[in-house]
């Protein structure tokens, strides 16, 4: 019972927002408040432009114009009736407050024309319950009388010789309305009459005109004037006959016993409105803002209930979509992995329990680092064996990490490729199981003043790492594409042997598929290769890997990375500072006596071979282990990277390849 009470209370609130809202809205359009100017539209009929108030068309709503200004348009010629007669609109002047008419019924054919006898005579011109009296422009008035005798000694009596027989003699008295009736002779009866046009009084009283001259006025036509209305029919009373409409009808309605009405009540309110605002309007800038705004509020109102079921319905439904989604994913990953490994029962590594790696790790107590999947902790297996644990984090829900590690070096032995102990996948957690490298990676010995190496162990450490590369390439059933070659990727066991880790980016694909696909497309800045960003460069395949080894051969060889912003402006990219000092050694420009050493410059030529842009002027791996294993004197300088110009040289008196840090044992 409150919600029916309330409901109407909250429609009139709206209703007067609609009111309210529209009014300022048509304010400040400059919409004039009058209902011939602001709510009816304009019409045009022949030559007659720009129709307004007091006037309307035929067929126009109820509330534009007046029933008595109503023009009908026939053949581009305006016509109206006043009184009994048909008369046409030639001209209408708002500024006056005139419009001219000529007797549609005047028979322009004849030489001798008369008003119709049926007309009465326009004495009062148009009135309305709403306006004031309407009359000619002209006071002055024409009679036609037919005598049954000859009038003489009259001025007043001008003959009408073409309308005039032996027997009937009809004359035409110009005259006033007031005086009409005393001056009528009592032979005469009365034919017509028709208003005049303009005239101008002789000084002794009106003018008396012939009946061509009455002729010429009936032909003119004359002028008729209509007041200055203002209607009662402005915006505001238009918004409120329509609400006070509207809300009776819903009153009504709801009312009802009946659903259906209420229902109806509830949903037709607005469509009831705006067709009231419609009838009134005549689809004018009223009735197209009135729609404007109930559609805002309806739009608002749907907001409304739709915040309210969201908050409701909406919210909890969502909660619990999402759950299940995740649940759904989730349950899927670990169903992938388990299928995975099921297949690897009989080749893989080791399975271990959750419990028995937090017991190898002793509650992971000692971490050895972080990287992008996880942290790697030590641990013990029993035999005293050591092991590098690596905790892969939960956000990798999908397990594609740990399927890439398990499936790629699972079942490699090679020397210079970190071995793989076990694994652990319980639900989301899972652990990858490795042989432990005591010394590290090598990103601290290359990089860090306080680690340093011969130029021998540093051309044995690159030897390893390329052979570890060329393995991985031909040395499976299928080809592991690495996809991440870099310094932190490279660990050194005790005896400071290389070994490849890090397989979470990696992939297999068959030997003989030299291509690869743009989702293959991933690595590190720095060492990643160029078709690995746009396919322009060539298509991704083992090439991308040598790319990234040379980068890092180039960062061996230098003992520094190989964009470093803290440089000198001629070093910044450390491969094209590289490569133009060689060239120049090779012109002759720089002197080579300045203690370079071989494998040195060794290493910085088979670099600058690996890091070609295009794919197929970069020599396979096993070129490379070729070039690494012969003397600088069998190497050839390769072509100039498009990265490399003049602009990276430095400047004449600067120093050479010596500068860079040399590698002692």
């Amino acid at each position: 019972m409150m919600n029916s009470v309330a409901f109407p209370h909250s429609v009139i609130l709206l209703a007067l927002a609609i009111s309210s809202t529209l009014s300022v809205l048509l304010a400040k359009t400059g919409a004039q408040d009058t209902l011939g100017q602001a709510v009816c539209p304009s019409f045009s009929c022949g030559h007659l432009q720009d129709i307004q108030h007091p006037f309307r068309l035929r067929g126009d709503p109820p509330g534009c114009g007046l029933r008595e200004y109503e023009l009908f348009c026939s053949d581009s010629q305006a016509i109206i009736h006043i009184d009994t007669g048909r008369y046409l609109v030639t001209n209408i002047s708002y500024s006056d407050s005139v419009f001219w008419v000529v007797d549609a019924s005047l028979d322009n054919s004849t030489i001798c024309p008369i008003p119709q006898r049926n007309q009465r005579p326009y004495i009062y011109g148009l009135q309305s319950a709403n306006t004031i009296l309407l009359y000619p422009d002209s006071g002055q008035w024409a009679a036609f009388v037919s005598c049954s005798r000859m009038i003489k000694n009259n001025a007043i009596y001008r003959p009408v010789a073409c309308r005039s027989t032996n027997t009937s003699f009809v004359y035409v008295l110009t005259t006033v309305l007031s005086y009409w009736s005393k001056n009528v002779e009592p032979s005469c009866g009365y034919l017509a009459m028709t208003p005049l046009g303009s005239w101008h009084p002789r000084p002794n009283g009106f003018a008396s005109y012939d009946y061509e001259d009455v002729v010429k006025f009936m032909r003119t036509g004359f002028a008729v004037r209509f007041p200055v209305y203002r209607a009662p029919w402005t915006y505001s009373w238009i918004l409120k006959t329509c609400l006070n409409d509207s809300m009776s009808n819903f009153h009504e309605k709801m009312s009802s016993s009946n659903i259906l009405n209420q229902t109806s009540a509830i949903v037709g309110i607005d469509m009831h409105f705006l067709r009231c605002v419609n009838d009134h309007s005549y689809q004018t800038k009223l009735f197209w803002a009135a729609v404007v705004m109930v559609s805002t509020i309806s739009i608002v109102k749907f907001i409304i209930v739709f915040a309210i079921l969201s908050r409701l319905v909406f919210a909890p439904l969502s909660v619990l979509t999402f759950l299940a989604y995740k649940y759904w994913l989730t349950k899927i990953s670990v169903d992938a992995v388990e299928r995975f490994l099921q297949m690897q029962l009989a080749l893989a590594p080791t399975r271990y329990a959750y419990t028995d790696i937090t017991a190898i790790t002793s509650h992971f107590k000692e971490k050895l680092g972080q990287g992008g999947y996880g942290s790697v902790y030590k641990g013990v297996l029993p035999g005293d064996v050591h092991v590098a644990i690596k905790m892969l984090v939960s956000s990798m829900s999908n397990g594609e990490e740990f399927i890439s590690e398990v499936s790629s070096i699972g079942r490699i032995h090679h020397v210079n490729v970190v071995r793989l102990v076990g694994f652990c996948s319980e639900e989301m957690r899972r652990a990858l199981v490795y042989e432990y490298m005591p010394r590290g990676s090598l990103e601290k010995y290359i990089f860090s003043p306080e680690k340093s190496f011969s130029w021998d162990k540093l051309n044995q450490i690159a030897l390893g790492i390329a052979r570890g590369i060329d393995y991985l390439h031909r040395g499976c059933d299928m080809q592991i594409l690495h996809f991440d070659i870099k310094p932190h990727n490279i660990l050194l066991d005790s005896d400071f042997t290389p070994k490849i880790a890090d397989f979470g980016l990696a992939k297999l694909y068959p030997r003989d598929n030299s291509f690869l696909p743009v989702s293959a497309a991933r690595g590190t800045v720095g060492y990643i290769a160029p078709e690995m960003v746009s396919r322009s460069f060539g298509a991704i395949s083992s090439k991308s890997d040598v790319y990234s080894f040379g980068m890092l051969l180039l960062e061996m060889a230098g003992g520094r990375r190989n964009v470093d912003p803290q440089a000198s402006r001629s070093q910044t990219y450390y491969p094209s500072w590289v490569y133009n000092q060689m060239s120049r050694q090779e012109v002759g420009e720089i002197s080579e006596a300045v203690g370079i050493h071989q494998v040195e410059r060794k290493l910085c030529v088979v670099a600058l071979w690996c890091i070609q842009m295009k794919p197929d002027d970069r020599p396979a791996m096993s070129e490379v282990i070729d070039m690494l294993e012969t003397g600088i004197d069998g190497l050839e300088m390769p072509p100039e990277p498009f990265f490399c110009g003049d602009e990276f040289a430095p400047a004449a008196d600067s120093s050479v390849l010596s500068e860079i840090p040399i590698y002692t044992s």
